[in-house]
Order: structure tokens, then sequence, then C-alpha cells
């Protein structure tokens, strides 16, 4: 049986340079041959919010091409599955031909770049662009204060975030009140929300994240995809500078840290990588 066969397998923690706080990313390598439902099934099994395959490119720019599944479907592109795979397959001797390694993921090339300031090693993707932009509807927006037990006034500034996984954002006037939410799911429907606040001056990160997923009832550590988005949407529209460190998970005991810079064309986004498991898996 094609499927039935020995391959490599990495678990990851992402936007962390210790495991155990930031976002888990499971990572089967030499995934050729499995299955569509193969590859969902092992998904649900393990049961993060992602795992990842890693494939031969089928784009002759790309130096590897991965796919990514959640327990209840697949992405077309995720920040940390990115960072994590690219992360995975350098680790196993993974050499890229150019200045930057090429992903290959359903959204479409993605360039990654090594990083290093002082004995921090980093990656860094180019965040790809938005599907959608420009304000959120009222009824959304109703939606959205329902869901978080906000008034209306407690938002100041909203924006479609989506590069993919079809991302809400909103602005609050904090980050002690983004971290004091209490998300009601129901209300919330299917939506993934992302929600942003400033931190007070000599805080070690600019801004601080929260990513609730309506279609899941659950919260994400930390989100590269989101963090993205919001990179664009913040920095264009001048509220937050062309480099800032937004944190996510404190919420969650996490210390996740996501880099962000625009460097005149492009929005990075950054972080490290702490390995935790590797050995095999038969699949």
């Amino acid at each position: 049986m094609s499927q039935d066969k020995t391959r490599r397998f990495t678990q990851l923690d992402v936007f962390t340079g210790r495991a155990l706080y930031g976002n888990p990313l499971a990572v089967v390598h030499d995934a050729e041959g499995l299955s569509d439902e193969r590859m969902a099934a092992f998904a649900r099994w393990t049961n993060l919010s992602e795992t990842t395959f890693l494939l031969p490119p089928t784009d002759p720019q790309a130096d590897y091409r991965v796919r990514i599944f959640t327990p209840t479907g697949e992405l077309p592109f995720a920040g940390h599955p990115t960072l994590g795979s690219c992360h995975a397959w350098l680790q196993a001797g993974g050499q890229a031909r150019g200045d930057h390694v090429v992903q290959q993921c359903e959204v479409g090339l993605v360039r990654v770049r090594r990083q290093a300031e002082g004995d921090v090693q980093r990656l860094a993707f180019a965040a790809p662009p938005r599907r959608r932009t420009g304000p959120l509807p009222d009824d959304l927006l109703a939606r959205i204060t329902a869901a978080l037990g906000l008034p209306r006034d407690a938002i100041r500034h909203h924006e479609w975030c989506d590069n993919g996984p079809g991302w809400a954002g909103v602005m609050l006037g904090s980050a002690g009140q983004v971290l004091a939410l209490q998300c009601d799911y129901a209300a919330l429907g299917d939506l993934k929300l992302g929600v942003v606040g400033p931190h007070a001056a000599g805080h070690d990160a600019q801004f601080e994240l929260r990513a609730f997923i309506g279609d899941g009832d659950y919260e994400d550590p930390v989100t590269g995809s989101l963090n993205a988005a919001v990179a664009q949407w913040l920095i264009g529209a001048g509220l937050a500078p062309a480099r800032y460190v937004a944190a996510q998970g404190t919420a969650m005991g996490r210390a996740g840290r996501v880099f962000l810079e625009h460097d005149g064309s492009d929005v990075w986004v950054g972080g490290e990588v702490a390995g935790c498991i590797e050995g095999q898996v038969r699949l």
C-alpha cells in the first residue's frame, strides 16, 4: 500500500525561541503518495491548529511545496505553518536555489528569508496580498461587538484582513482591553476575528493581538497570517510604524513574538522557531 510507509516527522513551536510558548505545528516530510483524505485524517488526529505536508514543487520557481490542514479542512495559506514548514525543510537538508527560500502553497509562491540578529536566528515570510480589504460592514460589526461584549465605540478602527483564511480585524484602544476580552463563540458564528490594541511605552512589543476562530470555537495562540494582514492594514493606514513587534498568546500563557517590517515594497513577518519532537510517522 503506497500510503503505508515510514515518513520523517517534526513537531515545532513557532514564533518563540522557547518550546511550549508559541504555536505548535506538526510537519510530515516526504508526503508524496498521501491522499487528501489521509492528510485530513492525520491533521484531525494531531488536533493541532495546523499540520503540514511537504511535497516536491510543481512550480519550477519553488523550492518545495506545502499543503496546510487544520482539523476541519485545508487552508490556502497560513503564517506559522509557513515559517515552521520552512524551518523543518531546512533542518532536513533543504537547500534554497536563490537568496530566499520559495515556498509553493495553494495561495501561490511565498518567499521566506533567513535573518540573524546577534545570536538570534529568525525566519520571515513576505506577506501575500490581501484578497479582501476595506472597512467591515455594519452588520458584521454588530456581531463582533456582541461576541466580544463591547460597545460599538470601543472599536477604534476596523478592516478586512483576508489573505486566505478570511480574517476580519478590529482595533481597540489598548492592549489591556484586548487581554481582558472573553469571546462568545456562538455569537461570533463562523467568523475568524483578529483583535489588536497598542501596548504602553516600555513594553517589549508595540501591539497585543488575539485571534478568535468562530468556526472552530477556539483561540489561536500566535497567528502569522493574521499578523501579516494586520501589519499591511496598520502600516498602510499610518496606525503603526514601518517596523514593530507584536505579542500574541499572552492570555493563553504563551509568549509569542512576531516581528513585522515594511521594507518599502513588502511586509515581512518574522519569528523564531523552536524544535520539540523529531521522529517518524507511519502513514
